[in-house]
């Protein structure tokens, strides 16, 4: 990757109502010279710096608070981690996580925006040793 290129990786919220076939299809028909390539999360975005982030921000118009975007180290098609190069995969699983809690941040937008307050949690005390060991003495 050079300054001038990026490659993000777009997620759409589990909530959200934008499929990632919409996604790919929106950011076709704006006719802009990047690559992008569907998944099972939503895309994966590469082009021109400036290009990618004006992408990025008409697709957030779709659901302000459903679509995510972070930076991929490496770029669409690459050998070293693209399947159709037998490449690996390593970090999926941190990605797969990520996506699957993404809901809980839209959420906590919609709620912002609709200017609700965080309701603060009642902090728990420290539970301590000693009843801690009377807990595991009477589970034996």
């Amino acid at each position: 990757m050079s300054a001038e290129r990026e490659t993000r990786i777009i997620l759409i919220s589990p909530a959200s109502n934008i499929t990632p076939d919409q996604l790919v299809r929106t950011i076709h028909t704006m006719g802009k010279n990047v690559t992008v390539k569907e998944s099972c999360y939503g895309c994966v975005l590469e082009g021109k710096q400036d290009i990618v982030r004006g992408i990025i921000n008409e697709l957030r118009e779709l659901d302000p608070n459903g679509i995510f975007t972070k930076v991929r180290a490496f770029h669409a098609g690459d050998p070293r981690r693209c399947r159709a190069h037998h490449g690996t995969r390593p970090g999926f699983a941190q990605l797969e996580q990520e996506w699957g809690d993404l809901w809980k941040i839209q959420r906590g937008l919609e709620r912002a925006d609709n200017g609700e307050k965080a309701s603060k949690r009642e902090i728990q005390e420290k539970l301590s040793v000693e009843k801690f060991k009377k807990i595991c003495e009477v589970r034996q």
